[in-house]
C-alpha cells in the first residue's frame, strides 16, 4: 500500500472516529441502549451484536482466549441485569503479544475500561497499542458495549481488546 493511501486511510478513519464520538456525546446520558456502528474503512469492520469483531482486510489471525480473573460481586441493577463491580476479561493472545482488559460496572453502566495488559512483542507493538487503547476505551464508554469499530492500524490489538472486554462484560451479566 502506498504512503498516500495509508495517510488517506488514517485521515478517513480519524474522521469516522471523531464523528462517532460527536454522535455518542450528543446522546442523552440516561440512554443505555447499544449503539450499532456502520461498516468501517481502511481494514476495519463492525462486529455482531454479540460483541465479536468482524474480519479485516489487513490480514487475518486467530486469537485464542486464555483464563481470566473472576469478578468482584456487588448489587444487580434492574436496567441491564449486570452486577456492579470490576471484572477482568480473559487474556487474549495475538501474534504481537497478549491483551487483557478490565471493566467497571456501576449503576448498570460501564463506567471505566482499563487495559491490564497490551501487546508488547516489540517497540512498534507497544506504540500501536498505546495509541489504540484510549480510543477503544472512549468508544466503549460511549457505546456502552463491546460493539465498536476497531482502530485502523491496530487490528490485532483492537480485536483482542474487544474480545477480552466482551469476556469481562459476560462475567458481569452485561
Amino acid at each position: 500500500m502506498s504512503a498516500r493511501a495509508t495517510v488517506g486511510g488514517a485521515v478517513v478513519s480519524g474522521a469516522i472516529l471523531a464523528l462517532g464520538w460527536i454522535a455518542g456525546a450528543a446522546m442523552p446520558a440516561a440512554t443505555t441502549a447499544t449503539v450499532a456502528t456502520g461498516t468501517g474503512t481502511s481494514g476495519s469492520s463492525s462486529g455482531s451484536a454479540s460483541g465479536s469483531t468482524g474480519s479485516s482486510s489487513s490480514g487475518s489471525g486467530s486469537a485464542s482466549s486464555g483464563t481470566g480473573s473472576s469478578a468482584t460481586s456487588g448489587s444487580t441493577t434492574a436496567t441491564t441485569g449486570a452486577t456492579d463491580g470490576t471484572y477482568t476479561g480473559s487474556s487474549v493472545s495475538t501474534r504481537f503479544g497478549d491483551v487483557q482488559v478490565q471493566v467497571t460496572i456501576s449503576g448498570g453502566a460501564i463506567t471505566d475500561v482499563t487495559a491490564v495488559h497490551l501487546t508488547d512483542h516489540d517497540g512498534k507493538s507497544v506504540q500501536i497499542s498505546n495509541r489504540a487503547a484510549p480510543i477503544l476505551a472512549q468508544e466503549v464508554l460511549s457505546a456502552q458495549s463491546a460493539n465498536v469499530q476497531m482502530v485502523s492500524g491496530a487490528t490485532y490489538t483492537s480485536r483482542a481488546y474487544l474480545e477480552s472486554l466482551q469476556s469481562a462484560l459476560d462475567q458481569a451479566g452485561f
